[in-house]
């Protein structure tokens, strides 16, 4: 049985445990609403370059853009969101089985795809498995602007342009609310299955749609990885902060289950220590 002052230490250790999960949780939940402000203010402009591109796509006749039309799949490209760091409960777990699943079940070949990933944590994951990253962006801002994944969206649609991906995929955690959140698969490229938010709506334009296009498909990519890292990031705060709050719960359970052991031990031994001074005294009679 651990001595009293074993049993203290562990109480002591545990509040200081439990103090620093509380601060983080207090810490994420901050970052939570802020990063939900953020993902929900890029709606209405996802949903307006959604209908613009789709009402020029749809409604212009003879309309051929290469980012509009499928080709033969000979390589695949997976844009992987985590975050940097764990501690997030099953945020990254999840959304790493999903993919790493997908990659079985789709390929026999390392060959046959590659991985872009967001965030340090998938970075490591895919490394560590031999599988090939062809692009990588770590640090990101928990509050990201457009301009820190400027370089990554343009250069992944590039690679698409270019042809060395022919179909490209994005794979993130999409924000439910505080306590559940989505793995989503989405696809990027090619922009095959581009819908209107609501009624198709007749725009004058110039000069001609390939032109437009030409400008217009590319934002649109590049907006979508904007807006899904948005998400992402909001469901990696409401992870954490849930994962904190319950690793504070859980202290707050241990501390009493030592408390409650300690004063049993403590106990103890004041009866032990009366017994043996009673069995003394009746001993000089």
């Amino acid at each position: 049985m651990a001595s009293l002052r074993d049993i203290k230490t562990r109480i002591n250790s545990t509040k200081k445990t439990s103090q620093i999960t509380k601060a983080m949780e207090m810490t994420s939940a901050a970052k939570w609403n802020r990063g939900v402000m953020n993902a929900k203010s890029f709606v209405p402009y996802m949903e307006k370059i959604q209908e613009v591109t789709a009402a020029i796509a749809l409604g212009s006749k003879g309309v051929n853009h290469p980012m509009l039309q499928a080709r033969p799949v000979k390589k695949t490209g997976y844009i992987v969101m985590s975050s940097d760091r764990g501690l997030a409960g099953a945020f990254n777990s999840n959304v790493l089985r999903r993919v790493n699943q997908t990659i079985q079940q789709n390929h026999k070949s390392n060959d046959e795809f590659a991985i872009i990933a967001i965030g340090r944590v998938a970075r490591d994951f895919f490394v560590k498995r031999g599988i090939k990253v062809a692009l990588e962006i770590i640090g990101i801002s928990d509050q990201p602007s457009f301009a820190d994944i400027k370089d990554i969206a343009s250069s992944t649609v590039g690679m698409f342009a270019d042809g060395t991906f022919d179909e490209i995929y994005l794979y993130y955690n999409h924000y439910i609310s505080a306590i559940s959140q989505e793995v989503t698969e989405k696809k990027l490229l090619p922009l095959s299955e581009i819908k209107p938010t609501g009624k198709l709506i007749s725009y004058e334009f110039e000069p001609s749609a390939e032109e437009i296009l030409e400008v217009l498909l590319p934002q649109y990519a590049e907006s979508l990885i904007y807006g899904a890292l948005l998400d992402s990031k909001a469901s990696e705060h409401a992870a954490r902060m849930t994962a904190m709050k319950n690793a504070t719960d859980n202290a707050k359970e241990l501390i009493r289950n030592y408390t409650l052991m300690y004063n049993r031990a403590r106990q103890a031994a004041i009866t032990q220590e009366i017994t043996e001074i009673v069995g003394g005294a009746a001993a000089l009679e």
